[in-house]
């Protein structure tokens, strides 16, 4: 370490402590802290000490100078450094504000490390902090009643974030998905919590119901936040209402599941005059119908995995149907082991009828345990039923098994564009699409950003908080997309597209992901990360305070040397590790 003074044009020189360091072969320089503001005797005093410092031998330094304090500071870099890349402050708001710094944490310790509210204020602190992250934004007095604030002041600006976002990434006739998911609360206090379907295997708790509207690429770009009782069609009417007035769009093409985009919603919520066309798919039972009225058969797929078909139940609309072998082979393997359960847990009912000490009586009674059993291997359509004061039997519907595993492997698509616009195939891909909103909310809720356990009792305060994932999300997506060479997610997608036989078959991944998946490696033989351990690593490159043993100078602050893993990070980033 040495004290440089380099020129700096009409200006006086700036003063900088440097360090020197030897990468392939050769010997570079690394500016640690800007000390130009140092009185002369002390930038002096400096140059002395170090100086003295390596006269002695090789590890007199550590004497000179003692840490006072270690901040991991690597992650908060590359995540803030992304977030400003992406003028997602800005976007928050145009001028700069406590309130808009206090979002901008709380969205970046939502990725690095999502916790309470409580928690993210006393992680921000300078007394607690874990991270640079408070001092960085110079929060590091921030407490969470401001946190909370915060959250207030940013809902206010839902619909700005919303509006700039669709004009990154939406345009007129782009394919927009959309689908939901639900999440339990904790307590029962909020409004918005109702008891209803839990997709988290929590029935019985209150849940909170939210939607997510992304581009074709799962790149998220609006969310609204529901009661947990509200079924899935009834919330199509919020996405067309913001694809339509808010944003201006006037023509997309919605895609939403098959439990959604229904047919009382087309009707009613996306009729031909909005402009909003639409993919969907076909229920079982109205896949069996066209099989039934002869519309559908096996033998359409003896020369392709996909044919477009017509029915008058679907005027005005296009059906393609589609055959996927493997899709077939595994519902057969798995189809025996559900009536199969069903039967085991049926037949406990029956014996308890019979039993000779208190036996299961009452209509009502045994009717309620066997609703029970069918409904959660959901197999009531495949069973009869006959159940009396004091007896209980059960029966397959052999006819009802038999005409659905004829169809196994069977997908129908339903869509209002028309082939000029979208061909088959872009449709099949259009609807196959959801899995990256499927992704996303993975990633919501339990790979990356936490987004449970929720605990608010205000349902403004509820919507808030799911606002700030959204945005998280939407850092984290692009950073994905950046550091995919170094991550095991596959960053050669047209091979692998390449690689897939049609649409309607699996998604291949490509060579290139393969090999770091089976090797652990990368191209350049560093280490495969998952986004989360990749973060742990830069999370290693820490701000230390350096206090010189002479108290005349002033601490300074001093970064880790990155690794070469860490480089390449940084720089498929396109980000520093010093932040101002």
């Amino acid at each position: 370490m040495y004290v440089a003074a380099v020129p700096n044009r009409h200006s006086p020189p700036a003063i900088l402590l440097r360090e020197s360091f030897r990468e392939a072969g050769k010997v570079k320089s690394r500016t640690i802290a800007n000390i130009t503001h140092l009185r002369p005797e002390q930038i002096e005093a400096l140059r002395r000490g170090l100086a003295s410092s390596h006269a002695v031998a090789g590890f007199a330094l550590p004497d000179a100078f003692h840490i006072e304090r270690s901040r991991p500071h690597g992650h908060v870099a590359a995540v803030l450094g992304s977030l400003r890349k992406l003028q997602l402050d800005s976007i928050l708001d145009s001028k700069p504000s406590r309130s808009r710094d206090l979002a901008v944490a709380m969205i970046v310790a939502r990725i690095i490390d999502p916790a309470s509210k409580l928690a993210t204020a006393r992680g921000l602190h300078s007394d607690t902090l874990h991270s640079s992250l408070g001092e960085t934004l110079a929060l590091d007095a921030a407490d969470e009643s401001e946190l909370y604030s915060a959250m207030d002041w940013l809902l206010t600006r839902q619909p700005r974030i919303e509006q700039e976002l669709a004009k990154r990434e939406l345009r007129d006739g782009a394919v927009v998905l959309y689908d939901l998911t639900s999440t339990y609360f904790e307590g029962r206090h909020c409004p918005l919590a109702r008891l209803g379907h839990s997709r988290d295997d929590k029935p019985g708790t209150p849940q909170i119901v939210f939607g997510l509207l992304t581009n074709a690429r799962g790149c998220p770009v609006a969310v609204e936040v529901f009661e947990g009782n509200t079924g899935d069609p009834k919330t199509v009417a919020t996405p067309v209402h913001k694809l339509r007035e808010r944003f201006g769009l006037q023509r997309v093409v919605l895609v939403g599941d098959r439990g959604m985009i229904a047919s009382a919603r087309i009707r009613e919520d996306l009729p031909a005059s909005l402009g909003i066309e639409w993919i969907s798919a076909l229920r079982a039972a109205q896949i069996q119908k066209l099989a039934r009225d002869g519309q559908l058969q096996m033998s359409f797929f003896d020369e392709a995995d996909l044919v477009e078909i017509a029915h008058p139940d679907f005027p005005g609309e296009r059906l393609v149907a589609c055959f996927n072998p493997l899709l077939a082979e595994e519902r057969s393997r798995k189809r025996p082991d559900l009536p199969a359960a069903t039967e085991k847990q049926l037949e406990k009912i029956a014996v308890a009828t019979k039993r000779a000490r208190r036996p299961l009586r009452g209509k009502q009674n045994i009717g309620i345990r066997a609703g029970k059993i069918l409904n959660r291997y959901k197999m009531g359509k495949h069973f009869q039923l006959t159940i009396e004061e004091d007896s209980f039997q059960y029966k397959r519907k052999t006819a009802n098994i038999e005409r659905e595993q004829s169809l196994d492997g069977i997908c129908v698509i339903r869509t209002s564009v028309d082939k000029e616009t979208l061909s088959s195939e872009q449709v099949v891909a259009g609807y196959k699409s959801l899995s990256g909103v499927e992704r996303a909310f993975r990633s919501l809720k339990t790979v990356d950003l936490h987004v449970r356990p929720i605990h608010h009792r205000l349902p403004d305060r509820v919507r808030a908080h799911i606002l700030l994932c959204m945005p998280a999300y939407y850092v984290e997506w692009h950073m994905r997309q950046l550091l995919a060479p170094v991550l095991f997610d596959d960053h050669d997608k047209p091979a692998a597209q390449a690689a897939r036989a049609s649409i309607v078959a699996p998604a291949q991944r490509s060579g290139a992901a393969k090999r770091k998946a089976a090797t652990g490696k990368t191209a350049s033989g560093a280490p495969v990360h998952s986004f989360q351990t990749l973060l742990g690593d830069l999370a290693t490159i820490v701000k230390n305070r350096i206090q010189p043993k002479d108290r005349k100078i002033p601490a300074f602050d001093m970064l880790t040397t990155p690794t070469r893993v860490q480089q390449q990070a940084f720089a498929l980033l396109d980000v520093t590790l010093r932040l101002h």
